[in-house]
């Protein structure tokens, strides 16, 4: 007698990190357990060769937003981050296993996978919506690139290892010129990666909310600055012979004297399933070590 079909997310997409052989045997076991409940069970393309399970079928990265009823990501935040991106306009949630990293993203252990999944899938989640960034890259030449970040949008120096001198305005209005290293713009997502580090704010997901955060600023007055993220960001290049921009990390645009990014909220937010206890300060408490000593962090006793 074969399952029954489950009244949520029919269609079940698996994501593995690329490069990792350690998660073919998760993911095969995964899919296994998927489909005893019921699921129609896909891989993503490059999924499906780490996995080797050719009896399961492949879907091509561009084509799982109508492929997929929920995507299940086996690795780390950089692989949730950009299928986030890409699933987002198709309003697909996405779950995220933790390989073993620091992952804010991806919080739920692998060792439990099937025990935190399946109560998900029987309807104890919580869901999250996180803002993405659009930034268009607008070229002294009148040309325009564009890309979407989820976490943030970094304006910063080259290899030759100079400072950049850069201009800020939002809705329009001027706000500073800055000599320095760079400068991030991040959502609250993005709170919590590169910008921490810069000396940024932990913004909460429920916050509408974008932080300018300058990188090694020239002047130590300049500090990072909150605004509502209905905001219009543009930054322009006045000075830097070798400036780039980078989107999550993972798209990489070159800058001119006279180029200008600008930055407003995308049209569509990612969509993030979380087991039913989730609490964002526990996790934030575990992954960054608070009331912990030095000792307990190395497990001394």
């Amino acid at each position: 007698m074969s399952a029954p079909l489950p009244a949520r997310f029919p269609r079940i997409v698996l994501v593995g990190r690329p490069g990792s052989p350690a998660l073919a045997e998760p993911l095969v076991r995964l899919a296994r357990f998927l489909a005893e409940r019921g699921h129609a069970v896909a891989l993503e393309s490059e999924t499906a060769v780490l996995a080797m399970q050719p009896e399961l079928p492949a879907v091509d990265a561009v084509a799982l937003g109508a492929a997929a009823d929920l995507a299940i990501v086996l690795g780390g935040d950089g692989t949730m981050l950009s299928f986030a991106r890409q699933l987002a306009p198709h309003d697909v949630p996405l779950i995220g296993v933790n390989q073993g990293r620091l992952g804010f993203l991806t919080d739920i252990p692998l060792a439990r996978m099937e025990t935190a999944l399946g109560a998900m899938l029987d309807g104890r989640y919580v869901e999250e919506r996180r803002t993405l960034i659009a930034a268009t890259v607008e070229r002294a030449d009148g040309s325009r690139e564009h890309a979407l970040a989820l976490n943030d949008v970094v304006v910063n120096r080259g290899a030759l290892g100079t400072m950049i001198e850069c201009s800020v305005e939002i809705d329009g209005r001027f706000v500073y010129s800055m000599r320095a290293d760079g400068v991030i713009v991040t959502t609250p997502t993005g709170s919590t990666a590169y910008a921490l580090s810069a000396g940024g704010p932990i913004v909460a997901p429920q916050v509408p909310a974008f932080a300018l955060v300058p990188v090694a600023p020239h002047a130590l007055t300049h500090r990072p600055i909150a605004v509502p993220d209905n905001s219009l960001i543009a930054i322009a290049i006045s000075h830097g012979r070798d400036a780039s921009v980078h989107c999550d990390g993972q798209a990489h645009f070159g800058l001119t004297e006279g180029d200008r990014v600008a930055l407003r909220r995308a049209d569509h937010r990612a969509r993030f399933l979380h087991p039913h206890d989730h609490d964002y300060f526990a996790m934030l408490r575990e992954k960054l070590h608070w009331s912990e000593t030095p000792e307990r962090i190395r497990g001394i006793k």
